[in-house]
């Protein structure tokens, strides 16, 4: 039972950690809003990039992008905890039944991955260019978080063959 309980609260605690991203960045918007800023609009990369063509300049753009984050930090935490209630109800009963009881959490954590993944390394990091910039350059964080979300994923989808 203690795997059980393991994968119950690790998954609640991906669930609570980006909710709680994404309420900080709604509470204190400006400032990673800042970040998106930069990033999107390519202003602190290498001076001769022959990239710069990708920069977005339009601050209504910065808002949807900005959202779109909010958003899927946001509907990660939520498939999480719901995610981990359902694993909690599905405790005790067979393994086949714990098994399929994954399935929202497995959601929530694909989604936080694919954010912080395709999000930031790919769009943010590549596309943008975000790697150049010495103060606006998110990919350590990021890659803490895929890495965390990822290690959860793995951890969650070994079979459980306990017996309730």
């Amino acid at each position: 039972m203690v795997v059980r309980y393991a994968k119950v609260l690790l998954v609640l605690m991906i669930g609570i950690f980006s909710l709680l991203v994404g309420l900080d960045n709604i509470i204190d918007y400006g400032t990673n809003y800042a970040f998106v800023q930069h990033v999107m609009s390519m202003d602190t990369i290498f001076p001769n990039s022959t990239l710069t063509w990708r920069a977005i300049t339009n601050p209504t753009l910065y808002h949807l992008g900005y959202a779109l984050i909010i958003a899927g930090e946001l509907l990660a935490g939520i498939l999480c905890l719901f995610g981990a209630r359902k694993l909690w109800h599905a405790r005790t009963a067979s393994a086949p039944a714990f098994n399929a009881a994954k399935d929202v959490a497995v959601a929530g954590l694909a989604t936080g991955f694919a954010l912080w993944f395709f999000g930031f390394m790919t769009v943010g990091g590549e596309w943008f260019q975000m790697w150049q910039s010495q103060t606006w350059n998110g990919q350590q964080a990021a890659f803490r978080f895929i890495t965390c979300i990822g290690l959860v994923l793995l951890f969650l989808n070994q079979k459980d063959d306990e017996l309730a």
